[in-house]
């Protein structure tokens, strides 16, 4: 294990800094803690947990919720920002932006509104809109996908077929009439793709406790996966369910 010895801080000594760096996610707060601790010139032993279950071997073993967690001596210090005020420093905040996620919906809202379209409507523009986003550069969004989705992780081209199938059910639920053939299965598509999704999210961000950005509005949003993402894929699971009853 790599230990940066530069300068020797009274404050901090036998520093050692637990984080995770999975083969496709090395976590952000982790690498800044790293940044951290080099900048203020204090040596420490970096322990990399390279898979999930190290990482949750980890937390169980020393009752904590998140990584990284950084040790000094036999006391725990806690995580990168924990670290940034033991050393008085301003902690870099991670960026956020909701503006996508707005434009999509807010745009989607106001077209069915003049269009007269309903909910129905609604949901096929909103789906149409973020698939269009996708598609603006799907190598970046297929690189974000499969850090957290389960099937693009098994089979890497399903991150790159998704956005034109995400948009092939987004058009299917503004032009198929209700209750024919061709919307109950466009609904089921819309069913499973929005399952499917919702158990990923929900893995990553309730399970693993990955902090990544949400895929949702493209490859390169700062949007935080969580909330977002649910929404997405709650709206692609309600569109089936209501395509696939006719209604």
């Amino acid at each position: 294990m790599p230990a940066w010895a530069v300068k020797a801080t009274p404050a901090l000594r036998a520093v050692r800094l637990y984080r995770m760096d999975l083969p496709e996610h090395p976590c952000p707060w982790g690498l800044r803690a790293v940044r951290l601790l080099q900048q203020q010139q204090i040596p420490f032993e970096d322990h990399r947990l390279t898979s999930t279950e190290e990482v949750e071997a980890f937390k169980s073993a020393h009752g904590v919720a998140t990584t990284p967690q950084v040790f000094a001596g036999d006391e725990r210090i806690g995580g990168y920002s924990d670290l940034a005020a033991r050393l008085g420093v301003r902690a870099e905040s991670a960026e956020v932006s909701y503006a996508p996620v707005v434009a999509v919906f807010l745009t989607g809202g106001l077209m069915a509104a003049v269009l007269d379209a309903g909910i129905s409507g609604f949901m096929g523009i909103a789906i149409s809109l973020l698939a269009m986003l996708k598609l603006m550069d799907v190598d970046a969004f297929a690189t974000s996908f499969r850090k957290y989705d389960l099937l693009s992780q098994r089979w890497r081209g399903w991150a790159r077929l998704y956005p034109g199938i995400e948009l092939l059910v987004g058009l299917g639920v503004l032009q198929q009439p209700e209750a024919s053939a061709a919307a109950q299965l466009v609904g089921a598509l819309a069913l499973v793709l929005g399952a499917m999704g919702m158990v990923s999210v929900g893995k990553a961000v309730f399970v693993d406790h990955l902090a990544l950005n949400c895929a949702c509005v493209g490859g390169n949003s700062k949007t935080p996966l969580g909330v977002v993402s649910f929404a997405e894929n709650l709206l692609m699971t309600g569109m089936g369910v209501v395509m696939l009853a006719g209604r």
